[in-house]
């Protein structure tokens, strides 16, 4: 099949008397019929050229597939007299979300079955749910298109729903089947005894609906009013309103709008439910305001003002507020407290130091312990104190790379911790810790269906030196027996922005390339924070390069150490991991047998340059704003997009989604556009983009991993 050739329409777009030509500037219009011919144009390409494929795509899908317990259930969280939990039924795609009042003997009550929710949609997510304090009302909310832009919807729960039919009339009457879904609140309620006699309080949610939220939203103490975030034209969350039930969202009321476009703002509450709270955020500075959950109507009062440099975040128990903070040169953070009267920074007293080498990514609140997650070597260590600070001492994982984090629980008394862990080798896990006896109770670990054996494969830790002698770790796991001889497929994925740290997790559907000999190897560079705050400042803006050699050079490290060589060696990642790969393909193309670059983030310059694109103005913190010279100059260096060269490229699958937010889709497709204009090999380039879906893939737990098992059949196929 002949190749897909974009036509070529050469914009000029000048900056600082710089010009470029971009020839496929005119791929960024969606509504364009063209625009979707060429896409749809690439989709039949690469499944006509990666047809042979199809059996073993099959195949990996089946595997993948028969690994999952696909009738399982979540273990469950008590919540103000509820147990709350999620299970899956066998064959279908959604979740069920459900509760039980008082014990699990109890009868079972579904609050959302998402797959009767989801027929006829080609994509949905349930974005957040929250059930109203008086445990009556249910707000949650959906995405249908995949832009993360979520409406929320109102549903009656225990009994509200009919609350004001108590006439003997109309006993019997209600419909089970719809159980208060929208628009069939009342179903089969038709008998002309009852017309009238619905419950006030709920009538009003039938057509209830409250469109282009951030799906955040908090129920306040009366049970009827409900805090929500809203996003502006650019997707940036800038507004948090009010609404109160049984009124028509037209008339919420503005409670706050946060006017820095490089900041976003979201609401919560305390887990003490005493407060509701504002929190107004960029990549460098934050800003949180409270008011008391029973007075929704009060005025917000800020806790802090912001500040440069400064970032903050709070948590209540009883007369204080403690607050886990960078101030004063903590760049690894330091937990601090106030009393709720004296909020300002003046006020706040040191709880637990900063540490140069230790970063204190979050703490929780008990009664008698303060609980907190540290990261430490790029591994996360959680730390339990007493609040005498007598006792003081770390859990014990027992493995040389994982990932573990701070379940938490609803309730300040209870000396059990939830907490969740798993490795590369071990699936995910949740325990529940005894703090004073300091033992740890499995709940539940991930069935992998058909058996399996953690002692058959093997995880390691090592560290690579980088191109300025920085050893930058690597956690790796293969299968036991595996020779050290070069001759191993590996997989390298990167990602290395926004100070996200990419932990050494477990996937069922990864031993699909582990049984096949394939090495999976994480880099944890820098623009992450695995090495704490420094290995993110030393990865972003004028530094950003580090991320591109720190991954280069883990990829040499590998060869040498003879895990793989370049012929078999492979790299991988997703959105700002796009870029990693992107950049990287340009940097050093002769180390790649493949790149599979998912939703990637490959046109840095235009980009940023494009305040009405989702995120750009609130990321200048991250990349740099490229309206100053020096920023301009430095992203246009690495752009993936503006790099392309007539060269050899390595062979490349692209993934994107039509309906993406975050990356939007004509990057990767201009990006593959001048791959195929300017390359000078034969390698495969294949750009799939899913006109269903946006940057997280598919909604379906199923449909997602045919995602997936394309990408391995890729990898396999060469």
């Amino acid at each position: 099949m002949k190749k897909p050739s974009a036509k070529i329409c050469p914009r000029e777009l000048s900056a600082h008397g710089d010009i470029r030509i971009d020839n496929y500037y005119w791929l960024n219009e969606r509504e364009n019929p063209e625009v979707i011919a060429y896409l749809e144009e690439e989709n039949l390409y690469q499944e006509t050229m990666m047809k042979d494929t199809e059996p073993l795509q099959q195949q990996l899908y089946d595997e993948i597939v028969g690994r999952i317990k696909q009738d399982d259930v979540s273990y469950p969280v008590k919540r103000n007299g509820y147990y709350y939990y999620t299970r899956y039924e066998e064959g279908k795609e959604y979740p069920v979300y459900c509760r039980r009042k008082d014990n699990m003997e109890n009868p079972e009550q579904i609050l959302l079955d998402v797959n009767e929710m989801a027929v006829g949609y080609h994509y949905y997510d349930i974005g957040t749910y929250s059930v109203s304090p008086d445990n009556n009302m249910l707000a949650y909310s959906v995405d249908t298109v995949s832009r993360r832009q979520y409406d929320i919807w109102f549903k009656g729960l225990e009994g509200e729903r009919f609350k004001g039919i108590e006439d003997e009339r109309c006993k019997g009457l209600k419909d089970e089947r719809v159980k208060g879904l929208e628009g069939e609140r009342f179903k089969g309620i038709e008998d002309e005894r009852c017309k009238g006699l619905k419950d006030e309080r709920v009538k009003g949610l039938e057509g209830e609906v409250i469109k282009n939220t951030t799906g955040n939203m908090v129920w306040a103490n009366d049970n009827e009013t409900v805090f929500y975030s809203v996003k502006d034209e650019s997707l940036r969350s800038c507004k948090i309103m009010r609404h109160k039930l049984n009124t028509s969202p037209d008339d919420d009321v503005l409670v706050y709008y946060e006017e820095d476009t490089a900041f976003n703002c979201f609401v919560g509450k305390s887990k003490s439910k005493r407060y509701i709270m504002i929190v107004s955020e960029s990549t460098l500075s934050s800003e949180v305001r409270f008011v008391d959950a029973d007075n929704p109507d009060g005025e917000f009062k800020i806790f802090q003002e912001r500040q440069d440099d400064m970032l903050y975040g709070i948590g209540h128990y009883e007369d204080h507020f403690y607050i886990l903070t960078n101030a004063d040169g903590a760049k690894n953070f330091k937990v601090m407290k106030t009393p709720i009267d004296k909020t300002e920074k003046e006020n706040w007293v040191e709880l637990v130091a900063h540490c140069d080498d230790v970063l204190i990514e979050d703490f929780d609140l008990f009664a008698d312990f303060l609980v907190i997650e540290e990261r430490h070597q790029g591994l996360i260590k959680i730390r339990v104190m007493t609040w005498d600070f007598k006792t003081d001492y770390y859990i014990d994982f027992g493995e040389p790379t994982y990932t573990a984090y701070s379940a938490g629980c609803p309730d300040f008394d209870s000396h059990l911790l939830r907490y969740g862990y798993n490795s590369m080798t071990t699936p995910s896990s949740l325990y529940e810790y005894d703090m004073i006896k300091r033992e740890a109770v499995l709940l539940k670990r991930q069935e992998i269906v058909g058996g399996y054996e953690p002692s058959d494969y093997v995880t390691e830790r090592h560290f690579a030196p980088s191109h300025d002698g920085v050893m930058v770790p690597i956690s790796l796991v293969y299968k036991k027996g595996m020779k050290r001889d070069g001759s191993n497929p590996l997989v390298l994925y990167g990602y290395g922005s926004y100070g996200s740290s990419m932990d050494a997790y477990f996937s069922s559907a990864r031993l699909s390339l582990l049984d096949r000999g394939f090495v999976w190897a994480i880099a944890h560079i820098r623009g992450g924070e695995e090495l704490g705050r420094q290995w993110y400042e030393d990865g972003k803006l004028l530094k950003k390069k580090n991320t591109f050699l720190d991954f280069i050079y883990c990829g040499k490290y590998l060869v040498n150490e003879g895990f793989t060589n370049h012929d078999k060696m492979f790299a991988m990642g997703g959105s700002a991991g796009g870029l990693l790969v992107g950049a990287v393909a340009n940097m050093a193309p002769e180390m790649w047998r493949g790149i599979i670059a998912q939703v990637p983030f490959v046109d840095v310059v235009t980009t940023m340059l494009d305040e009405t694109i989702p995120l750009t103005t609130g990321e200048y913190d991250e990349w740099g704003n490229p309206n100053v010279k020096e920023y301009y100059d430095y992203m246009k260096s690495y752009s993936p997009y503006d790099n392309v060269e007539r060269k050899d490229y390595p062979a490349m699958l692209v993934t994107t989604g039509l309906h993406d937010s975050q990356v939007q889709y004509w990057e990767p497709a201009k990006w593959v556009a001048k791959l195929r204009e300017l390359k000078t090999d034969d390698n495969p380039l294949y750009l799939k983009t899913n006109m269903d879906f946006g940057h997280g893939g598919a909604s379906g737990r199923f449909e997602g991993i045919k995602e997936i098992a394309l990408e391995y059949a890729f990898l396999l196929s060469l």
